[in-house]
């Protein structure tokens, strides 16, 4: 088992774009249907940030959200981490104009880029911080772009993500009772192609054949994804479990990505959850890679229902491919 790492959550923050996008707009011009893209994805509608909107600004009002219900300031924050794989330019790192939309000056900030796993990423890291006792408050961030890297021609793609982003303010706890009870991450980068943007970076970077051939748009292999992680959670959660010495009847909320309701409704009954166990919000949201678990666990925080020595669950898989597990006792 891992050692434990007694940090807490003082506060947590989401923040949504106001366009919604419904699945009839790419009915009216793909070959697609409501009823196909619902029963493959299990999502209904996602939102799509505005020209004026990107990464750091809904990041920005999102680490203003959690900062509010912390009730601090942002001169309490010792350190910014933003997981995320749409920055706003490849460099500088998107926590940089984050501390600056902020107003932070100073304060060290920089960039995790583990997709889908990236907020289980930059958690551990900020845990690592507090824990050696570096920093006293780190604000973690999760923040995505990907409506604009979806193909708007590839039925199979477009469909599938959205915008947002969620932050918390993490601290280290007094009470060695409440932490991080296990934590694992982990990478298969020989299926790095599985999902991909090919072109963009040093490798391939931009020109106009990159633009004509559509490099710049994301590519997947959605079969094999969709086989790798239903397998590769079931696996996660059970060593999970067993390391932090609980039972699935002992969680009051598992928070996984959400990258499609099949693949979540598959280990909820596996796990004999009740459904108000596990949070869901693809239907609304879509995928949003590394926004999704801190905004799903946002929305249930603010519902009220979680409180302290509750046992969560968080888990992530996506490109590279990337995965990480996360057992909390809050």
């Amino acid at each position: 088992m891992n050692a434990m790492l007694p940090i807490q959550i003082l506060g947590t923050g989401s923040y949504l774009p106001a366009e919604v996008i419904r699945n009839d707009h790419f009915t009216s011009y793909l070959d697609t249907s409501d009823e196909w893209i619902v029963t493959r994805t299990g999502i209904r509608e996602r939102r799509k940030a505005p020209p004026s909107e990107c990464t750091s600004t809904m990041a920005v009002e999102a680490s203003k959200r959690a900062l509010a219900d912390a009730g601090l300031a942002v001169e309490d924050i010792d350190a910014i981490i933003c997981a995320t794989s749409t920055g706003d330019y490849p460099f500088p790192p998107t926590a940089a104009l984050i501390q600056a939309g902020l107003s932070a000056p100073n304060v060290p900030a920089f960039d995790i880029a583990a997709a889908c796993a990236g907020y289980i990423y930059a958690t551990y890291v900020a845990a690592g911080m507090l824990t050696a006792g570096i920093y006293r408050r780190v604000l973690v961030v999760g923040s995505e772009s990907l409506s604009r890297y979806g193909d708007p021609e590839d039925r199979r793609t477009v469909v599938l993500f959205g915008d947002a982003a969620g932050a918390a303010v993490l601290a280290r706890s007094a009470d060695p009772s409440r932490g991080i009870l296990h934590y694992e991450m982990g990478c298969d980068g020989t299926k790095a192609d599985w999902i991909w943007v090919p072109a963009g970076g040093a490798k391939l970077y931009a020109s106009a054949t990159t633009v004509a051939e559509r490099l710049h748009y994301m590519r997947m292999r959605g079969r094999e994804v969709y086989k790798f992680a239903v397998l590769k959670m079931a696996e996660l959660i059970d060593r999970a479990l067993a390391a932090a010495k609980i039972t699935a009847a002992d969680l009051k909320l598992m928070v996984p990505h959400q990258s499609n309701l099949r693949i979540i409704e598959s280990v909820r009954d596996r796990l004999n959850l009740p459904a108000e166990k596990v949070a869901v919000n693809i239907d609304r949201c879509g995928n949003t890679s590394a926004a999704s678990v801190i905004m799903a666990l946002d929305e249930h925080r603010r519902k009220g229902t979680l409180q302290a020595g509750d046992f969560i669950l968080l888990i992530g898989i996506g490109a590279g491919l990337t995965w990480g597990t996360m057992v909390l006792r809050l």
